[in-house]
């Protein structure tokens, strides 16, 4: 790593068609220009998908997929408590809550959930958001402001980069993980403002890599700095930590943690974590929170079973990171670099973008479903399988997975192997 500079960055949105002039007379110029630069192996298509069966989808041609692909990690999305929960929240309630928390969209199914979660991860106040990305502008704008420093992991989500944006603070991006490049960038901004506000932002469970961080060595180096922490637990609760309960559990020191109902707890929405003092201030001042509709109550009802779930059946989660390091063990073993981390995503690294949408067709005609991601979501040169596991996955998956790969080693990059993580 080379000397910190200590100069901030900006934060760039390659998809954006901000950067593109506009034709004159036609405000939606910039929009066509900025789509006719985007390559063909990089477009997004939407496509649509129907649970058939455990831990399958099929596709729009009737095709049933095996689920490596969704964040569905214990099964729980179609699980019949949670179903029922919801269908008796419809039959109660209705379907939307109408309103915003402050007017009349609070039920009681919100309260009941906010306050089963802050016990079981020990924190004294939680909210509820409609949706994660929401989540986190709260969050950030809590936490920061335009006089603020932000300093974040270098592959933290989109939705991050947004609310920082939009609190006008400034921001630097530290290594991936690395512990080191963060307190030499603490270091200097407290030598050159020891009253400023600073924010370190980073992820229990990395989305794209499958990476986590040191959480204690982490909440400890912000606060020896005076650095608020936001620790994005979206893809390690129900997971990661004492009974699923994040990395961040125990570590008083972290002052917001956001989190999804949208991935191990198979509902939607999410919700932030934290002290008596964040929580009301959020109350009180957070426009994301104020200004929407509350969570639909069948969602709501649905969480608040998978917590239920998940307090009785810890074992899930346990037996799913089991599984993850025997396919990790395994991938390595057949000459793909050993996936980062612990938990359920599993990184395959190809490098190329075409060879990589060509893989996944690859495993599609062999029934099994693993999405390519190509930048911007990763960097450039860094395309990948992004392989997701589920508790629910029948024996002989990794059979199946192992078969397919071998079959379509002719797709893959000369030299992929030898890429190394960011």
């Amino acid at each position: 790593m080379g000397a910190v500079t200590g100069q901030t960055e900006p934060i760039s949105f390659p998809d954006g068609p901000a950067q593109v002039t506009a034709a004159a007379g036609d405000p939606l110029a910039p929009l066509g220009l900025a789509l006719a630069a985007v390559p063909p192996e990089r477009r997004r298509r939407l496509r649509s998908f129907q649970p058939c069966g455990t831990a399958s989808l099929r596709d729009g041609e009737g095709r049933p997929l095996l689920d490596l692909a969704s964040n569905d990690y214990l099964g729980l999305a179609c699980h019949p408590a949670l179903q029922a929960a919801a269908a008796a929240a419809i039959h109660r309630e209705g379907v939307g809550a109408g309103a915003s928390r402050l007017v009349c969209g609070g039920r009681a199914v919100h309260s009941k959930l906010e306050q089963a979660l802050a016990r079981w991860l020990g924190r004294e106040r939680v909210l509820l958001f409609p949706s994660g990305f929401q989540a986190n502008l709260a969050a950030v704008a809590a936490l920061a402001d335009r006089h603020s420093l932000v300093l974040a992991d270098r592959l933290i989500h989109h939705s991050l980069l947004v609310g920082v944006r939009a609190c006008g603070a400034r921001l630097q991006r530290s290594a991936h993980n690395d512990l080191a490049d963060l307190e030499r960038r603490l270091q200097r901004a407290r030598r050159a403002a020891p009253q400023q506000r600073l924010l370190v932002l980073s992820e229990s469970l990395f989305s794209m890599e499958g990476s986590s961080p040191d959480a204690a060595a982490l909440a400890a180096l912000c606060q020896q700095y005076g650095a608020a922490l936001l620790l994005d637990e979206a893809h390690a609760l129900g997971l990661l930590g004492p009974g699923g309960r994040g990395l961040g559990h125990g570590l008083a020191s972290i002052s917001l943690i956001s989190g999804t109902f949208g991935k191990a707890f198979g509902s939607g929405g999410a919700f932030l974590a934290g002290g008596t003092a964040v929580g009301e201030w959020l109350l009180q001042h957070s426009g994301p929170f104020r200004y929407t509709t509350a969570l639909a109550p069948p969602l709501a009802a649905a969480a608040l079973a998978a917590l239920q779930l998940l307090e009785r059946q810890p074992e899930r989660g346990r037996a799913l990171l089991k599984r993850a390091e025997r396919w990790r063990d395994a991938l390595a073993a057949a000459g793909w670099p050993r996936p980062p981390g612990v938990g359920p995503i599993l990184p395959l690294l190809v490098g190329d973008d075409r060879r990589a949408l060509a893989l996944q067709e690859q495993l599609e005609r062999a029934g099994l479903l693993s999405v390519a991601i190509r930048p911007p979501t990763v960097p450039a040169g860094t395309a990948r399988l992004r392989l997701v596991l589920r508790h629910d996955l029948p024996g002989g998956s990794l059979e199946r997975l192992l078969e397919a790969l071998a079959a379509a080693e002719p797709w893959l990059e000369p030299g992929a192997a030898d890429w190394q993580q960011p």
